[in-house]
């Protein structure tokens, strides 16, 4: 079977270096969960739904999904977009996919109708399968069907309302042949992930069944998890850091239980944490912050937990001395990018590197360097863009050839578009950004997308969004407008984006009404002059 067209291999000999080194292993995905079954067979693995299923129920419930895939002629190298909150569909369907060398999309669940058309479009989908149960769940699937000539096949969760939808438990009654290999091979994509996007519509991430192992494996590794680690899966599973960082699949890979969160408000958490025994979360710095609050008010049981996990924003430290004083556990910062490189601080770090740094690479392979304007490497402690390669780091987006001519250098490093400083001791801290993309609490806002959105509403002329910064969710977002005659309000734009299918997170937070835009002498929108403008007068939420 040939390589994923679109998808950028690494160079052999670059390959069978990291081969030689361990790094790369021979594993597919779909082993992460046999393997810790033939284990320990009877011990928890899922928590989820309501339900209880032990390593032996789940491995054979993936073998399930894996032989419906089959049967409803989805083929190695097809591709199924996936657009499912957290539960047990999502886990099922995502090591049935890996089973069936079928590539899961893996689509956030915020996402709408504007998203998930693209996302079928670009990754040319056979199949998908949504959530099911109400209207909004079925316009969606209809939509996608509708507008993506290649979907042959909707599997809704739920109860799905008339149309050409597949119930998605005729996948869990499927019967597999025990004898049935799994139809992928290490070096096949395993998985297509969203990029945070910074310009337009989400990009695609191709990660490999060997470059996606040994991520999540080197991410268990450093977290300390083994077969009585309680993982609490607060964020939405299809997100990189809690799918694999270690997440869900390190976590099954050590042996260890997940328990799925319906939501990750504190209640639900804290209710969740003492009835399971959870021992490790990973959240982004505003829920960080929300669970500090709560718990200094309601004083939950976390007496089991042991770790906090960070990432998707920066951290401020001021957040960052609150947390084992407050929640009684360790931090560990976490810094990387769907695209590849992780950067944890370590569990026997001194308190000040945790509380000030993003951590230091991974793995020993990874490659970091810190470059100025002009390319070249910049003294330790200076700030420049962080370029990476290594074991776990894309060559190259999914069939974005022209995007990918500037994103990566010829000799294969990513240009992250990440401003950082490199400690002496090889920590990194995390100063800000080149790409034009807004980090809201975690969740990345690509500005020219929603400035296209903004563009089409008949009362704006013209239109700039910017970030600012916020105590809670790091930043928010700020729609400055030249109207076309009266000027639309916040409530005027969020209806209109929502008519779009735009996910709520890219909704801007704030909107302004100016007669013209600052420039630079360029003749360039002047954002930084924006941002400085906003602050002067603020319109009501």
């Amino acid at each position: 079977m040939p390589l994923l067209d679109g998808f950028t291999p690494w160079p052999e000999p670059t390959a069978a270096r990291y081969r030689a080194e361990g790094h790369w292993t021979g594993t597919t995905l779909g082993s992460v969960l046999r393997d810790s079954a033939r284990r320990a067979p009877a011990h928890t693995a899922l928590v989820a739904d309501g339900r209880r299923l032990d390593y032996a129920e789940l491995d054979r419930a993936a073998d399930c999904v894996a032989a419906g895939l089959r049967a409803h002629g989805l083929k190695p190298g097809n591709r199924l977009l996936v657009h499912l909150p957290n539960g047990l569909p999502f886990v099922l369907t995502l090591f049935g996919c890996f089973r069936a060398g079928v590539v899961p999309v893996l689509a956030l669940p915020a996402h709408r109708e504007s998203e998930l058309v693209h996302l079928a479009r670009l990754s040319g989908a056979a199949a998908c399968v949504l959530e099911g149960g109400g209207p909004e769940q079925d316009r969606l699937a209809r939509t996608v069907r509708a507008s993506a000539h290649t979907v042959r096949h909707v599997f809704t969760t739920g109860t799905a309302g008339p149309g050409p939808f597949t119930p998605f438990d005729t996948l869990v009654a499927a019967e597999p042949d025990p004898g049935t290999p799994d139809d992928a091979r290490p070096q096949d994509v395993a998985v297509l992930l969203l990029s945070g996007g910074t310009t337009g519509l989400p990009k695609l991430i191709p990660r490999t069944h060997d470059d996606y192992a040994c991520n999540l494996r080197a991410s268990a590794a450093v977290a300390g998890l083994d077969a009585s680690t309680v993982t609490l899966l607060a964020l939405p599973a299809a997100h990189n850091f809690a799918l694999a960082c270690p997440g869900l699949l390190g976590t099954l890979h050590a042996g260890g239980t997940t328990v799925l969160a319906p939501a990750p408000d504190p209640e639900t958490a804290f209710d969740l944490i003492a009835r399971e025994r959870v021992t490790t979360v990973a959240l982004v710095p505003p829920l960080v912050l929300a669970w500090l609050e709560a718990a200094e008010l309601l004083a939950p049981d976390l007496s089991s937990l042991t770790l906090l996990q960070a990432g998707g924003a920066r951290l401020k430290e001021e957040t960052a001395r609150r947390v084992r004083p407050v929640l009684g556990c360790a931090l560990q910062q976490v810094y990387g990018m769907a695209e590849g490189l992780l950067n944890f601080t370590r569990l026997d770090d001194p308190d000040e590197t945790v509380f000030t740094t993003q951590g230091r690479p991974l793995s020993d392979a990874d490659e970091v360097r810190v470059v100025g304007p002009d390319g070249a490497d910049v003294p330790d402690g200076e700030t420049g863009e962080l370029w990476t390669r290594g074991p776990y780091t894309l060559r190259g987006y999914f069939r974005a050839e022209r995007h990918n001519a500037t994103a990566f250098t010829l000799d294969g490093f990513y240009r992250s578009g990440d401003l950082v400083r490199r400690l002496p001791g090889g920590n990194l801290v995390v100063e800000g950004r080149l790409k034009d993309v807004i980090n809201r609490g975690g969740d990345k806002v690509p500005v020219e997308e929603v400035e296209n959105h903004l563009l089409a509403h008949p009362r704006v002329h013209d239109v700039a969004l910017v970030g600012y910064p916020d105590p809670d969710m790091g930043e928010r977002t700020c729609a400055f407008v030249v109207p076309r005659g009266e000027a639309p309000t916040r409530r005027d734009l969020v209806d209109h984006l929502t008519a779009r299918g735009v996910a709520a997170f890219k909704h801007p937070d704030r909107v302004r009404a100016l007669d013209s835009f600052p420039r630079t002498g360029a003749g360039k929108v002047d954002r930084a002059a924006l941002v400085r403008t906003q602050n002067t007068v603020v319109e009501a939420l």
